[in-house]
């Protein structure tokens, strides 16, 4: 069960208009609501429910929230994206400029863009106007001469344009994409298990059309710079860095910057490890280039982007925290839940997955506040499934606990920003697939945007009280987040409150409304998976439409 509500604490004036609230339901096991109340005394009405078989109304539990004061004041752009460099090798970064695809960004505006991944340490800038004479790829060299020619056909339309660039792809050069990225995606998976990655060459147009990207989408660029190049003392070689930084300042690019990409994996994948001491020198060293280009002298700069903080990890970690704790603007490090070649569509329920994160986020915050207390820590590049995710998995309706969850605790616990990778590219984990399509989590964060503000509150709940039984940890299946309404939605007078809950039990409860919730007007939105496929429905289409058709309803 996955439930969001709202609620205002003023009368609304007779001009405005009624808050309203959103409800996605899963199969049985899960059930997402969102509620939005006003205050009129009088106006509470049944939410009416219809009965599921097998399932039973057992439990009373009694809802109130506290509405004084924020336990925690998350970010503006709580909710933020991630490009893969990836993008580069597959060819998707020369559809940037795709309307749709800015359309879809765009609604989950404002966020951060992170441009970074795994092969962020394989990036070389070179400032090269026209990338397409040393382009390569699968396929026939007719169709491939073809494909380049429309891309630098559709690069020469753009730089034509004025303000934002925005094109439309004919259908054929996006098959022909789809085919190559496919193609290019085994290659890039070979890469990944046999930990051997290949250079990437990002040129000028490339950062141009990224750039591009960010700003129509009204997103703010954070660009990941290669920390792989090394000296023989083991410095970093900021060479390549310092002219893409030069680059951007001539073109007046407002970029934050980081270094590097899940550092503890360096020699593994590189032959030659870094430790916590020398990244954070190198960090230094970056935050000297910036200072004395005038558009980047006070420009934020975020890291050390590590991996599961293990014990290793922990240790890297401390040692980049004595050195440069106080260079970054926040602290940074990324999470996968599942390994996506032996993931089932029951792991998306677990409630012991679900609480892998709650760990990680308390050791994390033992070392930060140990040399910088109150400095902000971001999750970034959070994945359900690891190797690219999982078709009809990682893409499907189930894949929304996980993420819903995870919005939740980050947000209940202090994380300031979490950053979901990946917004697009080839595979199953992202927001929206190669179709230009949004799939069930693009919807899930689109409703959690406009619906959810950075304000976070107490919830008290009676009804649940369980007795600890011996060697046996008591995991909780019924899991509620509130917040204030975000203040920018205009459905809402301000005061209202957002509050969404989610339930992994197997039998249903029966919430009721008690204290500063009680005697409010119901609004309830339907997000339903469509088909036979139930919890791994990726019918996005069929998602939006019961969407819009249920918008008004009231109950």
């Amino acid at each position: 069960m996955r439930v969001l509500c709202a609620f205002p604490e003023a009368m609304p004036s007779s001009n405005s208009r009624p808050p309203a609230c959103l409800a996605p339901v899963a199969l049985f096991l899960a059930l997402l609501f969102h509620l939005s109340f006003s205050s009129q005394v009088g106006d509470r009405r049944p939410l009416p429910v219809d009965r599921a078989p097998g399932l039973k109304e057992k439990t009373l539990i009694l809802l109130d929230v506290s509405t004084k004061n924020p336990v925690r004041t998350v970010n503006e752009n709580f909710l933020s994206l991630q490009l893969d460099p990836s993008i580069i090798h597959d060819g998707w970064l020369d559809f940037l400029s795709s309307k749709r695809l800015v359309t879809l960004a765009r609604g989950l505006s404002p966020a951060f863009l992170r441009f970074g991944g795994k092969r962020t340490d394989f990036l070389q800038f070179q400032n090269l106007r026209n990338p397409a004479k040393s382009r390569g790829g699968p396929g026939p060299d007719y169709y491939l001469k073809n494909y380049e020619d429309d891309i630098v056909r559709s690069d020469v339309a753009l730089d034509k344009q004025k303000g934002c660039k925005i094109a439309q792809h004919p259908d054929v050069m996006l098959e022909l994409q789809r085919e190559k990225a496919a193609q290019m995606h085994l290659v890039l998976l070979k890469e990944q298990f046999s930990n051997t990655y290949s250079n990437l060459i990002l040129t000028a147009r490339s950062l141009d059309k990224l750039y591009n990207f960010a700003d129509c989408s009204g997103l703010h660029l954070i660009f990941a710079l290669n920390a792989l190049r090394r000296n023989p003392n083991n410095s970093w070689n900021s060479s390549s860095a310092l002219s893409l930084l030069k680059y951007s300042a001539s073109k007046k690019y407002n970029i934050s910057w980081e270094l590097g990409n899940e550092p503890n994996n360096y020699r593994i994948m590189h032959g030659r490890a870094v430790n916590g001491s020398q990244l954070g020198k190198d960090y230094i060293q970056l935050k000297s280039l910036l200072q004395p280009i005038r558009i980047y002298s006070r420009a934020s700069l975020y890291g050390p982007n590590i991996g599961r903080p293990r014990k290793n990890v922990i240790a890297l970690l401390d040692g980049f925290m004595k050195v440069a704790g106080s260079t970054v603007d926040a602290v940074t490090w990324q999470h996968c839940y599942i390994d996506g070649r032996v993931v089932k569509v029951m792991d998306f329920l677990k409630t012991r997955l679900l609480d892998t994160l709650s760990d990680q986020i308390r050791k994390i915050q033992k070392v930060v506040n140990t040399y910088t207390p109150g400095k902000k820590i971001w999750l970034e590049g959070v994945v359900t499934t690891s190797a690219g995710g999982t078709n009809n998995l990682s893409d499907s309706y189930a894949a929304g606990f996980l993420w819903l969850n995870t919005l939740g605790m980050l947000a209940n616990q202090g994380i300031d920003v979490v950053i979901r990778h990946s917004f697009f590219d080839h595979g199953y984990n992202h927001l929206v697939d190669q179709n230009f399509n949004p799939l069930p989590d693009y919807w899930l964060s689109l409703l959690y945007k406009r619906l959810i503000g950075p304000k976070v509150l107490a919830v008290h709940v009676a009804g649940l009280q369980r007795k600890p039984r011996p060697g046996r940890v008591i995991r909780d299946k019924l899991r509620i987040y509130a917040h204030c309404t975000n203040h920018h939605n205009h459905n809402y007078v301000r005061g209202s409150i957002t509050l969404f809950i989610i339930n992994l039990h197997r039998s249903r409860k029966k919430i009721k409304l008690a204290g500063t919730l009680r005697d409010k007007l119901v609004h309830q939105y339907l997000l339903q998976p469509y088909g036979q496929e139930g919890l791994k429905s990726n019918l996005s289409q069929r998602l939006l439409t019961t969407l819009t058709s249920t918008k008004r309803k009231q109950f």
